[in-house]
């Protein structure tokens, strides 16, 4: 027996070295056929490599995950579960969120990391679409939470059961089956076989053409009937099992399912049955190339013979193991895409950490972007602010000329008025004087009302020049008559006209024109309604232009080119600040003798 124990310990020397990852597996990886394992996690190094967006390596997160849990990787399958959850969160895809988080839960569960399923649950619970989602997540936390009270566990359990069946999705047939399964295990721990057997055939009805699940299912049935000492009934369930996985030939199960079957034959003194099982699964395993389940097998065949207390036949077994053993693992397809996978996930990793530093720097030069993005906006700001305060003073500027020229024409008006006041008091014309002076109290309180404003009702300005004349044909009631003639198709009330800017035309032809007549004069104000704009027309037959210029003294010509400077500027002004077209133009009768002014002035209604 010393020999036997040399030689176990000699095994497993040799098959550590060999899954350690010796120069076997290079060989034989170029001549393997790939496998999901393999396909679906080169698929996520090529996503990476490639940059592909979140849900797309989420969805691929996701299978690779579903892949390692049908490998019995469950603390792989939580990583890459875990990095699609983290993608759907990124994301804030809700629906797939739930999904992925319920899926997350089911993997810490099965490894028994209650306290994470718990929280996974409860958040797939929160981000549920449908109210039936929320319950089931939320029946499971229930029933974690109560793990130590199985009649609690019972109540949540069939209540999840109850909400799902109101559901007519497949997906909702895998949770029932799910849910029935997990309503046998608290029968289990409350030692009711019975009830355990009831909930696991009632989710084999659930199940549509899933055998895989079916034979899982019965092999629990087996194992109740195994530990109630019912192994007729375990056998047969085993048996039928057994059936079921040759016709799938799933060599993985095949074998396992002659393992447990010889260990309920021996129980029940069919060693001989048990015998064979055991050696057609080591043989099957050793023409397959499974070397963890030829070696599980192995060890079943040893314990067989130790108790028969054949060590011949022990150490035989041993000699044809080592002998197979190099060629085994050069063909086990498990360990060689188990090194693989662990290269690519190795591979896998760094791409994640390169992908991580990149969208780091990206997020930082996105920072400095956006600050200098909001810096150009401030700044754009600031120059229109700045532009607008510009614009806003030199409108004020303009504003400040136009009522600074306009008062430049009142000192001149009220001091000649003045002097008509003085020359009729002089004549001892006291009922002249008062009647100028009360019709020019009047017209200065009007013109003082609207002094303020660029443009006033036309109306207002017509009644202005009116009054202005009555006082100029007082003074010089020999020298001229006037006419205001007005087109009743104009609407003086509602039209709006520049403030005093006709007034000093009228002022020119009395002034310069109409005085120095020998004989009386006329002068004609008309206004009249034109196509697009209101024509005022001022025309006297005074001693015009040419001869006023010859009989005026040095400062009257400097004077009457000051007004006239000034009404260019007031109307420039005006043009400028309110975008309007007043223009004026002055025409030297000839033959007649004297002057024609014409004012150009939009229809206007609001500035």
């Amino acid at each position: 027996m010393i020999v036997f124990f040399k030689n176990r310990s000699a095994i497993w020397i040799l098959m550590a070295l060999l899954f350690s990852g010796s120069s076997i597996f290079c060989q034989t990886f170029k001549n393997e056929k790939k496998s999901k394992l393999k396909i679906k996690s080169s698929s996520i190094e090529t996503s990476l490599r490639n940059g592909d967006d979140d849900l797309v390596m989420a969805s691929k997160y996701e299978d690779l995950a579903a892949e390692l849990i049908d490998n019995n990787d469950l603390l792989k399958a939580e990583e890459y579960q875990t990095k699609a959850v983290d993608l759907y969160k990124k994301n804030k895809t809700k629906t797939k969120l739930a999904d992925a988080l319920r899926t997350l839960a089911k993997i810490q569960e099965a490894q028994n990391k209650t306290q994470d399923a718990i929280l996974n649950y409860n958040d797939a619970s929160k981000n549920a679409q449908r109210k039936s989602n929320t319950i089931v997540n939320s029946s499971d936390v229930s029933r974690l939470k109560n793990f130590n009270n199985p009649n609690e566990q019972s109540n949540s359990i069939n209540q999840k059961i109850s909400s799902l069946k109101k559901e007519s999705n497949p997906k909702e047939k895998e949770e029932i089956v799910d849910a029935y399964k997990q309503l046998a295990e608290v029968n289990i721990k409350q030692n009711n076989s019975e009830a355990a057997i009831q909930n696991y055939n009632n989710a084999l009805e659930e199940i549509q053409g899933n055998s895989v699940e079916k034979n899982t299912i019965k092999n629990e049935i087996a194992d109740i009937f195994a530990n109630s000492n019912k192994l007729e009934q375990a056998i047969a369930m085993k048996e039928d099992v057994l059936k079921n996985v040759d016709s799938l030939k799933d060599v993985g199960q095949q074998i396992k399912q002659r393992q447990g079957l010889a260990k309920l034959l021996i129980l029940n003194n069919e060693s001989d049955k048990a015998l064979q099982l055991i050696q057609d699964s080591y043989n099957l395993a050793l023409t397959k190339g499974k070397t963890i389940d030829a070696k599980n097998s192995l060890m079943q065949l040893i314990a067989y013979y130790k108790t028969k207390d054949d060590a011949q036949k022990t150490l035989q077994l041993y000699d044809v193991f080592l002998q197979k053993l190099e060629s085994l693992i050069k063909s086990d397809s498990t360990l060689i895409d188990k090194k693989i996978f662990e290269e690519t996930d190795q591979k896998i990793k760094q791409l994640e950490k390169e992908k991580s530093l990149q969208e780091e720097l990206i997020s930082k030069k996105n920072t400095f972007n956006y600050f200098l993005i909001i810096a150009l906006i401030v700044l754009f700001l600031l120059i229109l602010v700045i532009i607008r305060y510009s614009f806003a003073i030199k409108t004020k500027n303009k504003k400040i000329s136009l009522q600074s020229l306009r008062r430049e024409m009142n000192p001149h008006f009220i001091f000649n008025s003045l002097n008509s006041v003085n020359q009729f008091i002089a004549q001892n014309k006291e009922r002249e004087a008062n009647k100028y002076l009360t019709s020019y109290s009047s017209l200065m309180r009007n013109m003082m009302e609207s002094s303020s404003k660029d443009f006033i009702p036309l109306q207002h300005e017509i009644d202005h020049l009116q009054k202005y004349l009555e006082l100029e044909h007082l003074r010089f009631s020999n020298q001229f008559d006037f006419v205001v003639d007005v087109d009743e198709s104009i609407d003086a009330d509602a039209i709006l006209a520049p403030n005093m800017l006709i007034q000093p035309h009228l002022e020119n032809a009395i002034w310069h024109g109409l005085r120095y007549k020998e004989i009386k004069g006329l002068l004609v104000l008309s206004i009249k309604n034109k196509t697009s704009f209101i024509e005022i027309t001022i025309d006297d037959n005074g001693i015009g232009i040419e001869k006023s210029n010859s009989i005026k003294t040095q400062n009257q010509k400097i004077h009457q080119s000051i007004g006239l400077q000034n009404i260019k500027e007031r109307i420039k002004l005006l043009n400028d600040l309110y975008k309007v077209d007043i223009s004026f133009t002055v025409i030297n009768k000839v033959n007649d003798g004297g002057t024609i002014v014409r004012l150009k002035i939009p229809y206007l209604n609001k500035v």
